[in-house]
Parts: structure tokens; C-alpha cells; sequence
């Protein structure tokens, strides 16, 4: 061989070694930016590999639609309760008779969101007052209603509508 031919091969050699050189300094790049991704994506939590942090967050999810579930049916419990309970009030005073005495006589009714309740009426005069307790479902009663105790249901079923329950 000639001179040449091995400057030539020796050059072509260089060239190689420095095109290997530059790619390994690019995948070392590469890679680092790589470790770094996988390190925020590992984050501070105890697992070792990805296998392990994929199932830790798939168990976490599962725990936390559990607890989801749990606490939808809490809440629709609740909802539930709160359609029977007892929070629509109206009250009225009123003269009950119209000769005598001032508006000392009174009706309130106490329903739920279905209308269901009671309606409590005092009748006042100067002898003596009276106090009558009527059941009231769906809005009427088995008991004849005065109109004083029908406005009132019907003020307690506007309230209810108002709230939106």
C-alpha cells in the first residue's frame, strides 16, 4: 500500500470515528433529556419503574371512583331525606271573627316538597282560644280546610317551587 491509500483510509477512518463520536453525544442528549421526563414523571413516589407507577396510579383512580360512588349515593341519601323533611312553612293571622276582637287568631301549615304536613289553626275569641291540628297530604286533608288554611298550603307549595326542589 501506498502512502496515499493509508492517509486515505486513516482519514476515512477519523471521519467515522468522529461521525460515531458525534452521534453518541447526541444520543447521551437524548437520553438525558429522556432520564429527566422519566424522573417528573416518577416524581417523589416510591415506585422503581414505570410497570410499577402505572399500576400504583390505576389502583389510586380505582380507590378514588370507589369513593366517588360512595359518595354520590351518600349524596342521593341525603336528597332523598330532604324531599320529606319538613321545611316549607307559611303562617297567617287573621280575625276569625270579624265582630269582635283584632287578628289574634293565626293558621300555619308545615309541609315537605310532596305537600305533606300539617296545618296548625288558633282560633282566638275573648272567652277562650282553640288550637286545631289538621294532617295535610298532597296539598289537602281529610279535614275540611278553611280558606285561611288552603292560602297557606298554597304559599308553602310556592315556596317549594321557588327553591327548585
Amino acid at each position: 500500500m501506498d502512502e496515499m491509500t493509508t492517509i486515505i483510509i486513516f482519514g476515512a477512518m477519523g471521519a467515522g470515528l468522529l461521525l460515531v463520536l458525534i452521534l453518541a453525544i447526541v444520543a447521551l442528549a437524548k437520553l438525558s433529556g429522556m432520564k429527566k421526563r422519566y424522573k417528573k414523571l416518577i416524581g417523589n413516589s416510591a415506585v422503581e419503574n414505570v410497570d410499577e407507577l402505572l399500576l400504583f396510579m390505576q389502583e389510586s383512580i380505582n380507590a378514588l371512583q370507589e369513593e366517588n360512588k360512595q359518595q354520590a349515593d351518600a349524596l342521593n341519601g341525603i336528597r332523598n331525606k330532604m324531599r320529606t323533611m319538613k321545611s316549607n312553612v307559611a303562617m297567617k293571622r287573621y280575625n276569625a271573627f270579624s265582630q269582635q276582637g283584632s287578628d289574634l287568631s293565626f293558621s300555619i301549615a308545615i309541609t315537605d316538597e310532596n305537600q305533606n304536613g300539617l296545618v296548625l289553626t288558633g282560633i282566638h275569641n275573648r272567652e277562650e282560644s282553640y288550637l286545631y291540628a289538621k294532617p295535610v297530604e298532597h296539598g289537602a286533608s281529610n279535614y275540611t280546610l278553611t280558606p285561611e288554611e288552603k292560602e297557606i298550603i298554597a304559599q308553602t307549595a310556592a315556596q317549594s317551587q321557588a327553591t327548585g326542589r
